[in-house]
């Protein structure tokens, strides 16, 4: 739910906020700084510090592009939401007696910089250069890290997917893959009253504005949306039209082709899609078991030597425990046609079990292991990825649903 910080914070976080990727600001000790509380959720104080240095690090995750002095206020009043949740996060953490170690957190921003083809020290490094204290991103992480453990602790094992729940989805989807689908993203500001509408609006064509100058969506959907989908990038899958409301489903059907739509109001909130891809029915298609192999370092002669010494998918992980330098991922049941014009001609022309050519990945270089390929197979997921995703979708909404029931029962102040 977004919401306004008063002109008098906006005006005191602006000019601070404007240091972001494109520009190094200089190293102000924050214990220097005599900073003020802008809000105060169950007796714990955020301060403009705090929603600065958010702000920072939502501006940087974009891509740095220099945004304007709306988009400004819009990131810092987004900064602050975020943080309101995160202590409510924290503070039911406390209440379960949840920790979250040191290690826990610098194994996760371990991870996060892999993804970018960096290391720990390197990432902490260009936050440093950016201007954005580490810490915001630790909080950040702890926060995600504890709500997470809270969700599964409390309802993971209460969640049952039955066979006829399985068979269900199954029928459903063989009744989609005879219609037109859509490969789609979302991003969801979540808004139920009308005052917040105007706000989440305002906010959906900054977060646009910024993914038309090439901010990552999948980032965007992460730091933004208030969907389930927002742990995987915001990724839908493929969607018939049916599944969408009217108001999403008149707008995706005047699209000429794939790319972003305008910012959807609808009931609840506003939406933004990013319609990946189109494919017409079909009974069958092309299914593919593949294994990326990603060098952390970005050298194209260490990933070669790697590529050079697997001599069968199955000795691929051996390979990659055996050299810190390298990662990989399985995937299993993939279609080809979910890996976009060049990774579907990579893997077409590839044999099976050999490596396609070496391809940029993520800030870094790839590989994939063309390990089986199944052609004329009926396009659609087995039932163990059926139940993990319904798995998923229902703990996704119940935590949803907790956090925004902890917000109306908190006290929140927003000081002048």
């Amino acid at each position: 739910m977004l919401r306004t910080i008063t002109l008098a914070s906006i005006m005191a976080l602006t000019g601070a906020v404007t240091a972001t990727a494109q520009e190094v600001a200089p190293a102000v000790p924050e214990v220097q700084q005599i900073e003020g509380i802008v809000a105060v959720v169950n007796d714990d104080p955020i301060s403009f510090t705090d929603v600065r240095q958010r702000a920072r690090l939502l501006l940087l995750s974009l891509g740095g592009q220099q945004p304007t002095p709306e988009q400004i206020q819009q990131f810092t009043t987004q900064a602050l939401e975020q943080l309101i949740d995160e202590k409510l996060q924290l503070q039911e953490a406390a209440e379960y007696d949840v920790e979250v170690s040191d290690a826990d957190i610098a194994n996760s921003i371990d991870r996060l910089a892999a993804q970018s083809g960096i290391s720990r020290d390197g990432l902490l490094q260009s936050l440093i250069q950016s201007g954005v204290n580490p810490i915001s991103l630790e909080e950040q992480t702890r926060a995600d890290i504890a709500w997470r453990r809270i969700m599964g602790g409390l309802y993971g094992s209460r969640i049952r997917i039955s066979d006829n729940q399985v068979s269900e989805q199954l029928k459903r989807l063989r009744a989609d893959a005879q219609k037109e689908q859509f490969l789609t993203s979302e991003i969801f500001l979540y808004a139920p009253l009308d005052e917040d509408k105007e706000q989440a609006l305002v906010a959906a064509n900054s977060i646009l504005e910024q993914l038309r100058a090439g901010a990552p969506f999948e980032v965007a959907a992460q730091r933004f949306s208030s969907a389930p989908t927002a742990a995987t990038g915001g990724d839908m899958g493929w969607i018939v039209l049916d599944e969408f409301d009217d108001a999403r489903k008149s707008t995706i059907s005047e699209m000429q082709g794939p790319g972003l739509t305008d910012p959807v109001v609808v009931e609840d909130g506003v939406y933004l899609l990013n319609i990946r891809s189109k494919r017409d029915p079909s009974d069958s298609t092309t299914m593919v078991d593949v294994t990326r192999v990603t060098v952390n370092d970005g050298s194209e002669q260490n990933l070669q030597a790697a590529v050079d010494s697997i001599e069968s998918c199955s000795s691929i992980e051996d390979v990659v425990v055996a050299d810190s330098n390298l990662r990989s991922v399985a995937l299993s049941d993939l279609n080809i046609e979910d890996l976009g014009p060049e990774g579907r001609s990579m893997v077409m022309n590839t044999e099976i079990g050999a490596a396609t050519d070496i391809f940029a990945q993520s800030g870094t270089l790839a590989v994939m292991f063309v390990c089986d390929r199944r052609d004329n197979v009926e396009a659609l997921p087995n039932r163990d990825q059926i139940q993990d995703r319904l798995y998923s979708q229902q703990l996704g909404m119940i935590s949803e649903r907790s956090l925004r029931n902890l917000r109306r029962e908190a006290t929140i102040i927003r000081r002048q």
